[in-house]
């Protein structure tokens, strides 16, 4: 298991990862340090905890309304997909109705 050290509002952090993701947890780290960076600038130094717990909370509010979002591009999709089929089947029964007239 592989360790990384990393700093996140000047702060160094020590921490474990497999073998191979350095750079992944690197990378992560940054753009954490990046988000807590932007809050010290709006909010002050508040705290290296609050200012953590509110990075995560913005964060996850972002994953959260990505997920819905897609969600509902999902639904909406299913639902125009849905409504295709019928029109289609609808579009055949006419044209299955319309020549059984003709005889």
């Amino acid at each position: 298991m592989a360790q990384v050290e990393v700093q996140v509002n000047g702060q160094p952090y020590l921490v474990a990862c497999e073998d191979g993701q350095e750079a992944r947890l690197a990378e992560l780290a940054q753009v954490i340090d990046a988000e807590v960076r932007d809050l010290v600038r709006h909010v002050g130094q508040v705290g290296q905890a609050r200012l953590l717990l509110m990075t995560c909370l913005q964060a996850m509010d972002e994953l959260i309304r990505l997920r819905d979002e897609l969600d509902t591009r999902r639904t909406g999709s299913t639902e125009d997909a849905m409504a295709d089929q019928l029109e289609q089947m609808a579009q055949r029964l006419e044209a299955i109705a319309g020549s059984g007239n003709q005889t």
